[in-house]
């Protein structure tokens, strides 16, 4: 058996901290039972970074419609920043406690995704992302860690079951066990280029058994006008100054009339790598550098209880407004109260914390990932990454 949760057990409340069961009890058994309401923010963003995506609402969404509350929230693929509320929550202490836990991993491990994939995104300009990451995660996970790279910008997944969620075709190239089997680079590209139908890209893995640069010339001269890439994945230990294979590989390309060939690179990519890499790259896998982003370190935190303000140190108190300008885009954190506020600049504000459920039923609009992800790429065009 696979040691995962069942849905079920996440709307039953049985993926909870312990302390949360426990607490349940001495409210139950003291009658102790208020209204409260509770926000998700977070203090800080993880290496520093400036801002974050939020994703994962529609998934919180689907538990909180179990429970009787009204919520609040910013809507999926929203830019956000430290200290912003992304959602807020009204409700029964009781009828909330035991989900605190699995409300936070579902837009933790998302935003986190979501705000890597955007980063790596924005880095790499109009070369294409490809989520590669699936398979340093649990496979029960997959679906999840690949539709939040899509949302946040990688133009394409690799499992196929991610495809399916997200709406479009799986990508991919082929692995070194095809030419490991062929036990040739040249006879296992010719078999891919038979054996798939033409609208598969014929993308060649060149790293396995010769150097890059002959491999390349290799599997050129085989398919020719068909080839329309070669993939890089060449280990660490053999790799030297990256930058410089790929130079001189594509300059040997060049030299015989195959500039059509694209260059995609993939194994270990990180940020950093990026920037370095585009003056010679079309194209980048990314794996384990969005499949395993730091998450956003979200806290639930109650700020109303019985209708007054009342929160923990560290927090601030009372239900809040996250207020952006129409005009010059600056974001301020206000009471929700009926006080009326005008930018600066003159322009007007709106309240990007709107509301999503009310016991059950939904408000909010859930868009398909395609327009999420174009959401995204409009928001973060601008946005510095330090």
């Amino acid at each position: 058996m696979f040691h995962t949760a069942e849905p079920q057990d996440v709307i039953d409340g049985k993926i909870t901290d312990v302390y949360f069961d426990r607490t349940i009890k001495i409210l139950k058994a003291k009658k102790i039972n208020k209204s409260v309401k509770a926000e998700f923010i977070a203090k800080s963003l993880p290496q520093d970074w400036p801002w974050a995506v939020f994703a994962g609402l529609e998934e919180a969404m689907y538990l909180m419609k179990h429970m009787p509350v009204k919520v609040r929230a910013m809507k999926e693929g929203t830019v956000f920043y430290p200290y912003e509320p992304v959602i807020e929550i009204e409700g029964m202490y009781q009828d909330i406690c035991v989900y605190e836990t699995a409300l936070l991993g579902l837009i933790c491990q998302a935003s986190g995704i979501a705000t890597k994939a955007a980063r790596f995104k924005k880095l790499a300009g109009d070369r294409p992302v490809i989520s590669f990451g699936a398979r340093r995660m649990h496979p029960m996970l997959a679906p999840m860690i690949e539709r939040n790279a899509f949302i946040g910008g990688c133009d394409g997944v690799s499992v196929i079951k991610s495809g399916e969620i997200i709406g479009e075709d799986p990508m991919g190239t082929m692995p070194h066990a095809l030419i490991i089997c062929f036990g040739s680079t040249v006879d296992a590209v010719r078999a891919y280029d038979e054996v798939l139908e033409p609208k598969v890209k014929r993308v060649a893995l060149i790293d396995t058994f010769l150097d890059e640069k002959f491999e390349c010339l290799n599997v050129a001269e085989a398919l020719g006008k068909r080839l329309y890439a070669v993939r890089f994945d060449t280990p660490s230990s053999r790799r030297g100054n990256f930058y410089r294979i790929l130079e001189e590989t594509r300059w040997e390309l060049d030299m015989r009339g195959y500039n059509h060939v694209r260059f995609y690179v993939s194994g270990g990519i990180k940020e950093e790598d990026v920037p370095v890499l585009n003056p010679v790259v079309d194209g980048y896998g990314i794996g384990t550098s969005i499949s395993n982003a730091p998450v956003v370190d979200f806290a639930m935190d109650i700020i109303e209880v019985e209708g007054s303000p009342l929160a923990k140190r560290g927090k601030w108190s009372g239900s809040k407004k996250v207020l952006e300008c129409m005009k010059c885009g600056s974001r301020k954190i206000v009471p929700n109260n009926k006080s009326r506020h005008i930018c600066s600049c003159k322009g007007k504000y709106i309240d990007i914390l709107v509301p999503a459920l009310d016991n059950g039923k939904q408000i909010i609009d859930i868009y398909p990932p395609a327009e999420l992800r174009k959401k995204v790429l409009e928001n973060i065009k601008e946005l510095p990454l330090e």
